[in-house]
């Protein structure tokens, strides 16, 4: 890949883990134009010692469809050199590994933006579901949306006018 050109985003959903620093490495191999990567990890809390487990189903096609709008929209949007989003499913107990963003731009402004674009997008529109599994036996409901991830996401129509993603 030539410097300046950037590439589109990477997107996976799995059932196994991933390693941040490989995926940072692949992403930034041979660029001398990158010049911020900023990567977001996402863990499994245990909800204050109450929670054994979480189990994440995900719309398959349909999810990797919404997870690929939203980076290449993030790219378009924050001139990313590169994006690499990956979400698991399945059952993750606490402090594994769920999602990672990793953004790269020419400066770090930009890659900071874009990974919280991404995953602000990833928590609202991407069809992922989880379901909380408590350490006393029981299975709880699947967890609603949270007006604060609405929020979140909201904000970027109030910085880049629209409707975020769906422009």
């Amino acid at each position: 890949m030539a410097s300046g050109e950037p590439i589109g985003p990477v997107i996976r959903v799995q059932l196994e883990d991933f390693d941040p620093a490989a995926e940072s490495r692949k992403l930034a191999q041979g660029r001398h134009d990158i010049g911020a990567l900023v990567s977001f990890v996402g863990l499994c809390r245990d909800e204050a010692g109450s929670l054994q487990a979480l189990e994440l189903e995900h719309y398959p096609g349909m999810a990797e469809a919404e997870m690929t709008r939203i980076g290449t929209l993030a790219i378009e949007r924050f001139s990313l050199l590169g994006l690499t989003a990956i979400h698991r499913h399945g059952r993750i107990e606490p402090g594994e590994q769920i999602v990672l963003v990793i953004a790269t731009a020419t400066h770090r402004q930009a890659a900071f933006d874009g990974a919280n674009f991404v995953m602000d997008f990833l928590k609202t529109s991407a069809p992922f579901w989880k379901k909380e599994h408590g350490k006393d036996g029981t299975a709880g409901d699947w967890v609603a949306a949270r007006d604060a991830d609405d929020t979140a996401r909201d904000r970027w129509t109030n910085v880049l006018g629209g409707s975020g993603v769906t422009e």
